[in-house]
């Protein structure tokens, strides 16, 4: 899929971009082409008015400081003069070899179509008429120097076109691959997703399925009886429910679904509010749990998805702290928001788990998560949440100091 992606990408950009050479060649050309007829009919005109029909001196001056101009005839032209009947009783044509009988044949032509001016392509000559009480004249001026420059322009910008396409290839060739780079991560994660979360499925439905087969072959048992596995698989149940749950959390928050109610509300007691069921657990763990909330801190957002972000720090902090071990939690005000951090004594995360600990499914001990009944989801999402507010969240771990999860969330009270 993301090679006919690339290729798309490529296929795309190198097709804008020979559109906007086409037309700016076909631009440039019909610019040109103008300005060079323009050139010629001056040419025609001339020599129609000047110096009585006489070949004109186009005069362009060069360099300057005072210095004398220097004359350069442009174009060859020439003129004929028809009278009444349209027979040629003058012309002239200095330095231009066409034979009388040519010269017939082209101002018969010209006086039979009947146009003031336009061209005689067979002979690559531009005509122009003029009136007079002496008669009708016709000027005429080569065409050829027009053609063969028009021609080498347009060669020119074919080629230069033709190198400009092989460059942005090549480019597009880069571009595509950076500009991809983003979408392959996210198809990779994606189909690690699917990967981890079909794994983690199928050990509860093994069980479940594993508890039934067992009942299944105890028919004449009663509950009371097989009770032992009837609430193994509630508890299995329970499980694979509450992975699910998260599952859907965070591929709906991937897919912007999840609806973010803002409002305001009071964060200090939210959080008072879910730590004070983690006392009795905490305490059956012989872990002390310390506490500094600063009262009267209020925030705009989602408070269920905050209390959500909350319960999983603690929780996860709970699991880690270790026996005799202690568990801080503190929200204060700082300078630029709030600040919720989650301190646990318990063992130091290793430093190359560090960066991977929001990573979804990623377990620094997966043989203890398991015992937990983790799957290595709640960190992510808590950074979800996080960041769905507009805020941060960072891990620290070390010997001595243990491990800090801070959440700062943009203060608003």
């Amino acid at each position: 899929m993301l090679k006919k992606l690339r290729r798309k990408f490529i296929l795309i950009n190198m097709s804008l971009l020979s559109l906007v050479l086409v037309i700016v060649i076909a631009a440039v050309g019909l610019f040109n082409y103008q300005q060079l007829k323009n050139e010629s009919y001056a040419v025609l005109q001339r020599t129609l008015s000047d110096n009585g029909g006489e070949m004109p001196i186009h005069r362009v001056e060069i360099g300057g400081g005072g210095k004398p101009p220097k004359s350069q005839l442009m174009l060859p032209a020439f003129s004929v003069l028809l009278n009444e009947s349209g027979q040629v009783i003058a012309e002239t044509r200095e330095n231009v070899d066409v034979s009388d009988t040519v010269i017939a044949q082209m101002a018969q032509r010209v006086m039979a179509s009947g146009e003031e001016d336009g061209v005689l392509n067979d002979m690559r000559l531009r005509f122009l008429v003029k009136t007079s009480s002496e008669g009708t004249r016709i000027a005429f001026t080569d065409m050829s120097r027009e053609l063969e420059m028009l021609t080498s322009q347009l060669v020119s910008l074919t080629l230069i076109g033709f190198g400009g396409l092989t460059a942005f290839f090549l480019i597009s060739l880069f571009l595509s691959a950076w500009a991809l780079r983003p979408v392959e991560k996210a198809w990779e994660q994606q189909q690690q997703f699917v990967a981890n979360a079909s794994h983690e499925l199928r050990t509860p439905l093994t069980v479940i399925l594993t508890n039934i087969g067992i009942l299944l072959s105890h028919k004449q048992d009663t509950i009371a009886q097989q009770s032992k596995w009837i609430e193994n698989t509630q508890t299995e149940a329970h499980r694979m429910k509450k992975l699910v749950e998260d599952l859907l959390f965070l591929a709906r928050s991937d897919a912007a679904q999840v609806p973010l109610i803002q409002r305001e509300f009071n964060l200090s007691d939210a959080v008072w509010g879910c730590l004070l069921p983690f006392e009795p657990v905490a305490y059956e763990k012989g872990v002390t749990i310390h506490s500094d909330i600063q009262p009267e801190l209020g925030l705009i957002g989602d408070e269920s998805q905050i209390r959500q972000l909350v319960i999983i720090l603690l929780d996860n902090a709970c699991k880690y702290t270790g026996e005799k071990g202690t568990l801080t939690l503190a929200l204060k005000k700082v300078k630029d928001g709030i600040l919720l951090s989650v301190n646990n004594s318990g063992r130091p995360i290793p430093a190359e788990s560090l960066a991977h600990i929001f990573d979804r499914f990623y377990r620094v001990d997966s043989a203890r998560c398991r015992e937990e009944g983790g799957y290595g989801l709640g960190l992510s999402i808590a950074k979800t949440i996080v960041e769905k507010h507009g805020g941060r969240i960072t891990v620290e771990s070390s010997e001595g100091a243990g491990t800090t999860f801070a959440a700062w969330l943009p203060w608003k009270g």
